[in-house]
């Protein structure tokens, strides 16, 4: 788990909350009997879309003190949950800044964190929202760029995407190119009910993961995130960053068709990225090209693989393109020539589960979501 410094005065352990009975989250505890704590806590609940339980001191052993997955107690209850049971997710919620006997408090009572507001609001908002969702192993995130216009990346991104859904996996196609006519109608649904990304422009803070799956399109057993064809070409970086995190928190696969430019927002994208896929055409010229946009991307996504297109030109082949770039080989793309006609009637690309390019996305999860458990 990752410090949260800014928002979080400290911390002790960092041990994720237990998971509760059947798989479901339950409420947040609140534990407290100052009046403005708990209309400040209860507010900050309401953002995260929660409805918490409340008590004035520790409730009976085998209750919820023990069932919530995320417990907040007041600084003016610390001394009456002393004898509760030790448990993870206990975080102790003050406002004295200055108070040197907080933390031996939190070491009384097992507290994970030790939090003060106002400082620590979004931190908390995240936190419960977290636990509301269920949150467990954040997405394998996959991004696909092409080394040059028209090298096939929009093709492989939608490719790896309807492979994964067919393999089961809960899937997030999303497009981050603006510029590139709409993943939604590459794959049919141009005409589909669901949001898309000038919706979210004025998100900021937490986009909850469950709200933003069902508001997208559904195709082919995935959502897509894309773009309308109104006059929106940009959502600020803030909001690709939420929105991002949001379709991550959901588990599964997300794959996100990059353009070739990195601006504010596509750095957003990077940043949350576990590995990318840099698509590139087998001609000396589109080394050169991809070579470019590999340096750009670099400077932010450390996992950068090379995903090479035939035809070859004379003395290249995959291993010598993934040289040149300096970059690990993810693999040869298979060219499928009738790729175009279902394509363009909306039947996306390894659809079928047949065909080289549909081996060629099967075998790559397998290989990243094995390297993935494995980290």
């Amino acid at each position: 788990m990752q410090q949260r410094g800014t928002n979080v005065s400290g911390t002790i352990t960092h041990d994720p909350p237990p998971a509760t009975g059947g798989g479901r989250p339950g409420a947040p505890l609140i534990v407290t009997e100052d009046a403005g704590l708990l209309d400040d806590l209860l507010r900050l609940c309401a953002a995260a879309g929660v409805t918490p339980e409340v008590h004035h001191t520790a409730p009976e052993p085998r209750g919820s003190w023990e069932a919530a997955p995320l417990v907040l107690v007041g600084d003016d209850a610390a001394r009456r949950v002393r004898g509760a049971a030790r448990r993870p997710g206990v975080v102790l919620v003050g406002r004295d800044q200055d108070d040197p006997g907080v933390w031996r408090r939190a070491v009384e009572i097992g507290a994970d964190h030790v939090l003060m507001l106002p400082d620590g609001e979004q931190w908390l908002v995240d936190r419960i929202a977290d636990v509301a969702e269920g949150v467990g192993r954040p997405a394998l995130t996959v991004g696909v760029i092409g080394g040059r216009g028209g090298a096939g990346a929009s093709t492989l991104a939608c490719a790896l995407a309807v492979t994964s859904a067919r393999e089961g996996l809960r899937t997030l196609l999303v497009d981050a190119d603006p510029l590139g006519g709409g993943l939604d109608v590459a794959l049919g649904g141009e005409t589909a009910k669901g949001l898309r990304w000038p919706a979210f422009a004025a998100s900021h803070g937490r986009v909850g993961g469950g709200a933003l799956e069902e508001s997208l399109p559904e195709l082919h057993s995935l959502r897509v995130l894309s773009w309308d064809r109104g006059d929106c070409l940009a959502v600020p970086p803030r909001a690709v960053r939420a929105v991002l995190a949001a379709a991550r928190r959901g588990g599964g696969t997300v794959v996100v068709d990059l353009p070739r430019r990195v601006d504010d927002g596509v750095a957003e994208v990077l940043a949350q990225l576990d590995l990318g896929l840099l698509v590139v055409p087998a001609e000396l010229r589109a080394v050169a090209a991809a070579g470019r946009v590999a340096s750009a991307v670099g400077m932010v996504l450390r996992d950068l693989r090379v995903a090479v297109r035939g035809p070859y030109a004379p003395g290249l082949d995959d291993r010598e393109v993934a040289r040149l770039l300096g970059l690990p080989l993810a693999g040869d793309v298979p060219v499928e020539p009738a790729l175009g006609r279902p394509y363009e009637a909306g039947r996306p690309p390894g659809a079928s589960g047949r065909g080289p390019l549909a081996r060629f996305c099967k075998e790559f999860w397998e290989r990243a979501l094995v390297e993935a458990r494995a980290a």
